[in-house]
């Protein structure tokens, strides 16, 4: 009798064990998604600010068709919905490196800039957080068990990043 009372209390044991260790796994998880939503929060903001640059540098130190287009490209990398977000962005960092930073006010060229290496850095962020998101999603444990429940997968957000020690001037 004892030992089915044994047997019974170490089954218990074992359940409630593997419970909490399925609940601390969905809690970290959980974590992940929300320090992903974070970094791509930020990443937007980055990238809005670099649009809002661009723009300026368009508006006061730029002139005719280059100007235009930079302009085009910022308000379309800015408006893009997140899927066709990546090729509009891709452009705007090409119209950006054609602008020659040596004709820009200092002030201007700085905060240029300032806001593609703070769009580099949120992107390295953002692009983190997808990456320990995957990986825990990719455990067996988080599968079989459906810890992920209905979050859409995460997926990196690819750029070409600027080629900020170079000398822009022609």
């Amino acid at each position: 009798m004892t030992t089915w009372l044994v047997a019974l209390a170490l089954t218990a044991a074992l359940v409630m064990a593997v419970a909490l260790w399925l609940v601390a796994t969905a809690n970290r998880l959980d974590r992940l998604h929300v320090r992903m939503d974070a970094g791509w929060a930020a990443l937007d903001a980055a990238l809005a600010r670099r649009a809002v640059v661009a723009r300026t540098v368009a508006a006061s130190a730029i002139e005719g068709e280059e100007a235009g287009s930079l302009r085009a490209a910022a308000d379309a990398a800015e408006s893009a919905p997140r899927p066709d977000r990546e090729p509009a962005e891709n452009e705007l960092t090409r119209r950006l490196a054609d602008v020659d930073r040596a004709r820009l006010p200092a002030g201007l060229a700085d905060e240029l800039t300032d806001a593609e290496e703070r769009v580099i850095i949120a992107r390295r962020v953002y692009n983190d957080a997808v990456r320990d998101t995957l990986a825990l999603r990719r455990r067996r444990r988080v599968r079989y068990f459906r810890l992920a429940g209905t979050a859409p997968r995460p997926e990196y957000f690819e750029i070409a990043e600027p080629d900020l020690t170079a000398d822009r001037s022609p």
